[in-house]
């Protein structure tokens, strides 16, 4: 029988994969046959690339043809989904997901799924947290499931790369399940730590199977260029070189904007890639990198797990990632189908701040946990999250993460209700010894990929392998280090450049206005509701972004060396204008005023007024002091923290528009609170103009 059974699974797999030579890797069949003879637990580690998604769909194909249950996937972003379902379709599997983006299906899905139609279920974890989801489809289909998969496992434990806390609650789901029902989790990014958590959490019987992890297409290369503007130049002359289409990865979504914008001025075609883009705009820009109808997407994190391109020549990070498994996972996206592939690791001056931000907002210290548990205590009536943000100086993000946290907990110390939230009466105990060793640990990983672009003597490919805790790391003869020279040239030419700081010197980034004030946040000012139009900031520019080889570095340097802002960033912001022109151009200047730095703005307002032959006049003053706004961490803290702040003089040219000038914008309230206080006051328009933005804010 099994030879029958292998046999019907091979033809399987080259109908799947359209290829009537195919056969399978080392370890495919022995999943398969392990699933659907012995009903096993597995977890599969290999490599990218190496077809952990055929082992769940032929079981599953074969399950069926058994007579068994549909097969329940937990799979983490809708980009695999939608992957995943197209594979699942050349092999007579009929695929359906349940996710935020095809809400006016579900209806539909869950009437064929019930009626026995569909084969796959594939959810994301967080549908998971979904009452009715629960109660409507998992539960009829709970004694039913004939397969319960888990991709990209090492998203479960939060000693991986990927935590993701809605992954706890597969643990759960699986301990309702009937416990004869065969279970598979994939990954291609855990090593020994990661498995280990695994096996604790879903079944003390989970076997794993695992693979060599060395990519022998991928030929990898560690270039270091500290100014982004070398970095931008680099990339500018060798695309045009490198075969095929493939990824740049960059650490935050403005770097990937700017960075895609480059190269297009650069003759290149490049599109950015990133979380704040809508489902189906995400969807459009996958498939012309599939099409290969672009030469390089310009990506975060969000393009990561399971996107498919087998011909992808080449991914390159533009900054350093934060670990090992992150790097791998990443780099791992080229050359699954193509004899060679280039993984080119970029790192810059920037990387260990962008880093360490990351690091110290991964988890939430123990006090804000406190915190959010005593309001909620103190609450008669529950609160919501905009309510807490009112409470509580964290952001928004940090107040859900939170929040996520407590409800997986068993007992949980919070509880849902619409959308306010409920403390429970748990004694809760953070385990805060654990919050921080995942930081330490966090940090060995960032040592380690310091270690890994420096003077690393040892071969690339195999350094990465045996951080992975590859059993068999080898060396893989194709890499800069066992070559001993270069594969691409390391120096960008000093004339690209020199074209690299221009463009980032004329890249004005616009400085939108805010349209709505917080509730409650003006008590003084009385603000409430929409900002009126006669009260709200037109768009404003910003020179730089802080730091940058642009302007961004001499912004830095006056700002905390010389107190001084000097005249070439006043020349700077005087082009910035001249490119700018806004209308009706203001006929005066103002700036931010500040009680701990009383000179350096309006030092530098000063001077850009004389440039512009137009008169400076300080009309806006401090009247209350205030905490940092760099210090308020949510949109009601930051807006809040103005009221009553600052009053304005009038002057017999008030009715002008006006320039009103910052050296840092990041939440951009200073000026929408100021804006509107001119306004009242009697000023024309209100343009916001500040020397830097702040890459990292929210």
């Amino acid at each position: 029988m099994t030879v029958e059974l292998k046999n019907r699974a091979r033809l399987l797999l080259q109908i799947a994969l359209n290829n009537t030579q195919a056969d399978f890797r080392d370890g495919q069949w022995e999943a398969i046959a392990s699933l659907i003879e012995e009903r096993s637990k597995l977890l599969v580690v290999q490599r990218t690339g190496w077809g952990k998604s055929l082992v769940y769909f032929l079981a599953t194909r074969l399950l069926r043809d058994r007579g068994a249950g549909p097969t329940l996937l937990i799979s983490p972003l809708l980009a695999l989904m939608r992957n995943q379902i197209a594979a699942a379709d050349r092999i007579g599997i009929k695929a359906a997901t349940i996710n935020s983006s095809n809400t006016d299906e579900w209806q539909l899905v869950k009437t064929q799924l019930l009626a026995g139609q569909i084969d796959v279920l594939l959810i994301s974890p967080e549908r998971l947290a979904n009452e009715d989801f629960t109660n409507s489809i998992l539960l009829p289909i709970s004694q039913k499931i004939g397969l319960f998969a888990v991709d990209e496992a090492h998203c479960i434990s939060d000693w991986g790369h990927d935590f993701r806390p809605d992954y706890r609650r597969i643990v759960r789901i699986l301990q309702a399940l009937p416990q004869n029902i065969p279970v598979l989790a994939t990954t291609a990014t855990a090593n020994n730590r990661v498995v280990n958590d695994i096996i604790e959490q879903l079944s003390a019987n989970l076997r794993v199977i695992r693979g060599n992890l060395i990519r022998e297409s991928l030929q990898l290369q560690n270039i270091a260029l500290g100014s982004s503007a070398a970095r931008m130049a680099w990339l500018a002359e060798q695309l045009p070189n490198l075969p095929g289409s493939g990824i740049i990865y960059t650490l935050t979504i403005k770097d990937a904007e700017r960075l895609a914008n480059w190269l297009i001025s650069q003759g290149i075609d490049a599109k950015t890639y990133h979380s704040n883009l809508e489902n189906l705009e995400r969807q459009t820009l996958e498939d012309q990198l599939l099409n290969s109808e672009i030469k390089a997407l310009v990506a975060t994190t969000a393009l990561g797990m399971g996107f498919d391109k087998p011909d992808l020549g080449f991914v390159i990070h533009y900054q350093r990632p934060g670990s090992v498994v992150h790097y791998y996972q990443q780099v791992g996206r080229a050359g699954r189908a193509v004899e060679q592939a280039y993984g080119i690791l970029l790192s810059g001056d920037e990387d260990d701040e962008i880093t360490n931000y990351f690091i110290r907002t991964a988890f939430p210290p123990q006090a804000h946990t406190q915190e959010v548990l005593i309001a909620l205590n103190q609450a008669d009536n529950g609160l919501s999250v905009p309510q807490l943000e009112q409470e509580l100086n964290f952001s928004k993000g940090k107040i859900d993460k939170v929040l996520k946290l407590l409800s997986l907990e068993s007992p949980a110390p919070v509880s849902k209700q619409n959308s306010k939230w409920y403390a429970t009466p748990v004694n809760y105990q953070p385990d805060s010894d654990k919050i921080e060793r995942l930081t330490q640990i966090r940090h060995q990983e960032q040592d380690k990929m310091r270690e890994y672009m420096g003077e690393n003597k040892q071969c690339l490919m195999a350094f990465l392998a045996k951080e992975l805790d590859d059993p068999n790391p080898t060396k893989c003869g194709k890499c800069a280090v066992c070559l001993g020279e270069s594969l691409l040239p390391e120096i960008p030419s000093l004339e690209i450049v020199n074209q690299a700081i221009q463009y980032l010197r004329r890249c004005d980034i616009i400085i939108e206005p805010r349209k709505q004030w917080p509730s409650k946040a003006f008590l003084i000012y009385r603000y409430s509701g929409n900002i009126q139009p006669n009260l709200r900031a037109e768009a404003g520019r910003a020179l730089s972004l802080w730091g940058d080889a642009g302007w961004g570095e001499l912004v830095k340097l006056g700002k905390y060396r010389d107190n001084n802002f000097n005249d070439a960033v006043v020349e700077g912001a005087f082009e910035m204008i001249q490119r700018w022109q806004p209308e009706p151009f203001p006929t005066w200047v103002t700036c931010v005023p500040s009680l701990n730095r009383p000179e350096l703005v309006p030092n530098f307002a000063q001077k850009l007024a004389d440039r512009l032959n137009l008169p400076f006049k300080p009309v806006i003053r401090k009247i209350n002091p205030t905490r940092p706004q760099k210090e308020m961490n949510n949109s009601y803290q930051q807006a809040h923290n103005l009221d009553g702040a600052f009053a304005i003089d009038t002057w017999e040219g008030i009715k002008g528009t006006v320039f009103l000038v910052d050296d840092m914008v990041d939440s951009r309230w200073t000026f929408t609170v100021i804006a509107a206080l001119l306004r009242q006051g009697g000023s024309g328009s209100v343009f916001p103009l500040a020397l830097s933005l702040n890459s990292l804010a929210d």
